[in-house]
């Protein structure tokens, strides 16, 4: 029986995961093809909101990759793919104010942004150390061990509902830019929320993820903890 329901969990999130990454494609290949009647430019849109936040110090980069683009608070950089950095889509200006936003949460020391950052080493230690533990636990017999690899996924489910509201945030403040620098015709507005809604989409599937992991394997290792007492 447990291996029926631990088998239904792992399709169950494989499902939930593979959903949400099929919504936010669609959604952003979809978006990317749309140009904007502005015809602004993904690295122009972010310079103008930065420059407009007073945040001339922020440097907008190219990097590579599809949906890579990041705010890095150490080097006070924005990193634009190259598809959103010369782009002149809905997607571009919205995925750029989106990176944007993560820059003005920090200048305005944004609690939830800083208590992300700050734990990121160990949540970077519980991703690795988490399922080798388990693994040494499984090979060893030992019942501490796992439940050592299961906190450390509690610890990994901790930063993904942390980062939910930073992306949430970010997200209604690139909305609230893009409407104050007239980055967009009020029309496609609609589009870049649903570009942006997609994408925070995914962050919703990782949490119920990690949570069913989290359960299957309580389940399966908690049954052997009880025929162990």
């Amino acid at each position: 029986m447990i291996i029926v329901v631990s088998y239904t969990i792992t399709m169950l999130a494989l499902i939930i995961t593979l959903s949400a990454q099929g919504f936010v494609s669609a959604s952003y290949s979809k978006f990317k093809g749309v140009k904007s009647n502005k015809r602004i430019k993904g690295q122009e849109a972010a310079r103008i909101i930065l420059d407009n936040n007073n945040l001339e110090n922020i440097n907008i980069v190219e990097v590579v990759g599809t949906l890579t683009d990041h705010y890095d608070p150490e080097n006070k950089e924005i990193r634009l793919s190259s598809d959103i950095y010369n782009g002149t889509s809905i997607a571009s200006v919205a995925v750029a104010a989106h990176e944007c936003g993560h820059a003005i949460q920090d200048k305005e020391e944004y609690a939830f942004l800083h208590l992300r950052s700050s734990i990121i080493p160990l949540v970077n230690f519980a991703s690795y150390a988490g399922y080798f533990a388990i693994l040494l636990g499984c090979f060893f017999g030992s019942l501490g061990l796992i439940w050592l690899g299961i906190f450390a996924e509690v610890i990994i489910l901790l930063f993904q509902l942390i980062t939910l509201p930073v992306e949430i945030n970010a997200s209604r403040r690139a909305i609230k830019e893009i409407k104050n620098n007239n980055l967009l015709d009020d029309k496609e507005i609609p589009s870049g929320k649903t570009m942006l809604t997609a994408a925070a989409l995914t962050y919703v599937a990782s949490i119920l993820s990690t949570i069913l992991e989290i359960l299957r394997l309580i389940l399966i290792f908690g049954r052997r903890d009880d025929e162990n007492d």
